[in-house]
């Protein structure tokens, strides 16, 4: 048995993240990492009981394993969802309890929902009523400036006992009134000490770490004292990271070869779903803009993949584009099809 395989599946993780981890970012970060548990974006119950279920749930089966996050505090309608995530094949169902903004406060879920474990309780115990999968929740240490331990000491409590055995815990408080999502992500200090006292006092749980992290060394030590950690916007910034994660954290052999390699695969990818689903290329391409940060000709390779002029070229010719060296001439077809779009000066090219 691979030494990754004994490891927590919650070891590391890529954090649900709002019009970021679509089913396209998730594609982009299963080809760095084979081992990483990848989250879609919350999708709330509303969403799914009114609206288009396939193009909230649908994802490649390369995906795997990926969990579902939803967002919502019905017991009801969270065991319905539930029951539909399951359904679709996700490996996870995992409950919001931690996105401070308005919207979601008016909607009476995410953060605000820390201040009532006992529904929470409710919510997760309809859902592991329901499915086979596990039943996660992600959650802040604190509401507001309450940074008394105890809060969310008897908010992990109350709600292992409804059957949750896995907590993501957000390492900052989420303040409900007076910072935007941005801030809240920023200013409410980061008190990683929280978790891992969480885990000390509960042992027989999982207990998974984000907030903040941006190092291979911030993560093994946080590894040292809980069971997992989530990474965010690092993650999404700069994708490369997850290359290293099979090997540094899993003990597994690299899944991602070279960044061409990657850039080739998602052309693939996008030709596949242009082909099945009409997704233009532009689409995926947006999630992927990271993948040559800190190499000569990052900028402006990521340059040509954004211009929205070159939308109307096949991925494979804009591939092409980004790919030519400065001072090198690109193919005539290339060149003309680029000149026209107006992304190119007329005069003798020279990227």
């Amino acid at each position: 048995m691979p030494s990754s395989i004994a490891h927590s599946p919650w070891r590391m993780s890529v954090a649900p993240m709002m019009d970021w981890t679509d089913r396209h970012c998730r594609y982009l970060h299963r080809l760095l990492s084979r081992h990483t548990l990848l989250y879609t974006e919350m999708v709330t119950t509303g969403a799914l009981a009114h609206g288009d279920v396939q193009r909230h749930l649908r994802f490649d089966a390369a995906e795997h394993p990926v969990a579902l996050q939803l967002g919502g505090s019905e017991p009801a309608d969270l065991a319905h969802c539930a029951r539909l995530g399951e359904q679709w094949g996700y490996d996870e169902i995992n409950l919001n309890c931690g996105c401070p903004s308005e919207r979601v406060q008016r909607g009476a879920f995410g953060a605000c929902l820390m201040n009532e474990p006992q529904l929470v309780a409710d919510c997760v115990k309809a859902m592991v009523d329901v499915v086979q999968v596990p039943v996660t929740v992600k959650h802040r240490i604190g509401i507001d400036q309450n940074e008394d331990y105890g809060f969310v000491r008897d908010f992990v409590g109350v709600v292992a006992d409804a059957g949750c055995r896995v907590f993501i815990v957000h390492a900052r408080n989420a303040w409900l009134k007076g910072l935007s999502p941005k801030e809240n992500r920023e200013i409410p200090p980061l008190r990683y000490d929280v978790a891992a006292r969480l885990k000390a006092d509960f042992p027989q749980l999982t207990i998974a770490i984000n907030g903040g992290f941006q190092t291979d060394a911030a993560v093994l030590e946080e590894l040292a004292r809980v069971d997992g950690v989530m990474v965010g916007r690092e993650a999404y910034h700069n994708p490369w990271w997850l290359a290293r994660w099979d090997e540094q954290f899993f003990g597994a052999a690299p899944a991602a070869p070279t960044r061409e390699q990657v850039e080739e695969d998602m052309v693939a990818y996008m030709e596949r779903e242009a082909t099945a689903h009409g997704t233009h290329w532009y689409a995926v391409a947006r999630h992927m803009l990271g993948l040559r940060n800190g190499l000569p000709g990052a900028r402006r390779w990521r340059q040509v993949w954004s211009d929205h002029r070159l939308k109307h070229l096949p991925a494979r010719e804009v591939m092409a584009l980004a790919r030519t060296k400065p001072g090198a001439t690109a193919p005539d077809a290339l060149r003309a099809s680029a000149v026209q779009a107006g992304a190119l000066p007329t005069e003798p090219l020279s990227l």
